[in-house]
């Protein structure tokens, strides 16, 4: 039951955290909850555990986490695209 939480609010906040930024994630649900998923990771190791909590994240970190890696890929995902191949 704990895998299952841990999908559903890491979905919700990789989800939260593409509204914010104003960008699709690539890959749709699975993208959300991996943003999710590492984003909370990062918020953690930058931030650490403050604010509300929902199952083993903490929401604020959390979010905060996801919407930077969501800026560093929006970044790579632009750099690799704009790219003109000769």
């Amino acid at each position: 039951m704990e895998f299952l939480w841990m999908l559903i609010v890491g979905g919700v906040i990789g989800w939260l955290a593409g509204l914010i930024m104003g960008r699709d994630i690539p890959g749709g649900i699975i993208g959300n909850i991996i943003a999710g998923i590492l984003g909370s990771w990062l918020g953690g190791v930058l931030l650490g555990s403050w604010g509300p909590r929902i199952s083993d994240y903490y929401v604020f970190p959390s979010l905060i986490g996801a919407i930077v890696l969501i800026a560093i890929v929006s970044l790579i995902l632009r750099s690799v695209g704009g790219r003109s191949h000769s």
